[in-house]
């Protein structure tokens, strides 16, 4: 797997995506910025963080949901430019826009095993062969290592069929700097891995989708409304605020038209 440079341009990470399924941007993100979203998420880690620990998210990980309504400067790495162009790049052929699927925040605690291989865009009940729902991009907020738990995944076992065995001996870690993204489809298989330090490690994974298909997260009613009309308009379309071409998503009562744009 590849780990490019921050000043890469969009058709050498398309073409990694397509051959691979996966590669890294280091270093997109500035520890500033990282410092201010972690200490906006820090009280809801704490406090509700353990509420989605079940058997495969694992009991020693706090997870949490709808970022856009917990962590205002999340938005800053939900809507980065350079990510929206690859997954522009990707998606756009198939779509009119494309929206937010879901947006997470995770921190891996000590002791937690690696969690199982799985594809991000299964509950989705189709396939369409070589084109892909969505793109899952995780920011680092620490330093992900091996030792850390990494992010695993099986390199070429996207649609491309490159490889297709779910086995230890195809699975790679997907190792980065602090402020890196790791962007990957949502067929590959792939999982959180194991944190054998005596330190948690922190990111963000949001993803991608078509803008024909239903968000795995309800924006509408996962952030209120006067939080989602104070961000900038290129957020709020992630969200889900425009149509899909003039048929899906229609709002008869927006008074501009705007609502319509691609």
């Amino acid at each position: 797997m590849e780990n490019l440079s921050s000043h890469v341009d969009t058709e050498t990470v398309v073409e990694c995506l397509v051959r691979d399924g996966a590669v890294i941007i280091e270093h997109l993100a500035q520890a500033p910025l990282l410092k201010v979203i972690m200490d906006e998420l820090r009280p809801h880690f704490d406090r509700e963080g353990a509420r989605f620990q079940n058997d495969f998210n694992g009991y020693q990980t706090l997870r949490l949901g709808a970022l856009l309504g917990l962590a205002k400067h999340s938005a800053d790495l939900i809507a980065h430019p350079q990510v929206l162009q690859v997954a522009d790049a990707v998606l756009g052929p198939h779509c009119e826009c494309i929206r937010l699927g879901s947006t997470t925040a995770i921190e891996i605690y000590p002791g937690q095993p690696v969690q199982e291989l799985h594809e991000d865009d299964s509950f989705y009940p189709m396939r369409i062969p070589k084109v892909e729902f969505q793109i899952g991009a995780m920011w680092a907020l620490d330093d992900f290592t091996i030792e850390n738990g990494a992010t695993r995944l099986v390199q070429g076992s996207h649609w491309t069929g490159q490889v297709t065995k779910n086995d230890e001996a195809s699975v790679i870690s997907a190792e980065m700097p602090k402020g890196s993204v790791l962007l990957y489809f949502g067929s590959l298989l792939h999982g959180g891995g194991a944190n054998n330090s005596k330190h948690p490690r922190a990111g963000i994974i949001n993803t991608y989708a078509l803008g024909w298909l239903r968000q795995e997260e309800n924006q509408y009613l996962s952030v209120p409304r006067e939080l989602a009309d104070s961000y900038p308009e290129t957020v709020r379309r992630l969200m889900g605020y425009q149509a899909h071409g003039k048929y899906l998503g229609m709002f008869p009562a927006d008074p501009d038209g705007r609502w319509y744009e691609a």
